[in-house]
């Protein structure tokens, strides 16, 4: 009985995963990073799985891994949640909505694209899809960038994506090096306060 009890709480947590990211999958128009509100929405304050702190670690390591953000914060957040088996879950939800949207939609697409109302639902989707991009920033934000050191990366970073061109990649190895430069440097500023003090 107990076993399987166990079995049942499983199955059902592997429910709860596949239909969350299912809806997660079905509401993220305009890419993995207009997700990332809504997976942070989902995940940390409608079902608690994950507090604020370890979300906005997962999506560090998701975007900093090849592939879609938004696929890889679901696999993550199903393993943390329940292993391997609860990634499969959280990722195949992830990945169902948008497939078969796509294939219903390529076959549509062709039909209506010339209707001058297909044209202007897309002009007012292309705002929203921002502002979903720079909600998930800000959201993030709250809780990333800590002190004044987080705001100096993130400004520094901002800088040379938007007016040098550097790829994403050297600008999270960059950041990844400028904390634990900074964390060393605290960490030896207040252990030599510490011998200082009587």
């Amino acid at each position: 009985m107990i076993e399987g009890g166990v079995s049942m709480k499983k199955t059902k947590l592997f429910l709860q995963l596949y239909i969350t990211f299912l809806k997660v999958g079905l509401m993220s128009f305009g890419g993995g990073y207009a997700a990332i509100s809504l997976i942070e929405k989902e995940v940390v304050e409608v079902k608690k799985w994950v507090d604020k702190e370890k979300i906005v670690d997962i999506f560090a390591v998701a975007q900093s891994l090849p592939g879609a953000i938004a696929l890889n914060s679901s696999a993550f957040i199903g393993y943390s949640i329940a292993g391997i088996r609860g990634a499969i879950a959280a990722l195949v939800g992830n990945l169902t909505s948008p497939v078969i949207i796509v294939l219903i939609l390529s076959i549509v697409y062709g039909q209506i694209k010339d209707y001058p109302s297909v044209s202007s639902a897309f002009t007012g989707i292309y705002p929203v899809i921002i502002a979903l991009v720079l909600y998930a920033g800000y959201k993030i934000g709250k809780t990333a960038v800590k002190d004044a050191a987080g705001v100096i990366i993130m400004l520094c970073a901002l800088y040379l994506a938007l007016f040098a061109g550097v790829s994403p990649i050297p600008l999270i190895i960059s950041g990844a090096a400028a904390g634990i430069i900074i964390t060393t440097v605290k960490n030896l500023l207040a252990q030599r306060h510490k011998k200082d003090t009587p």
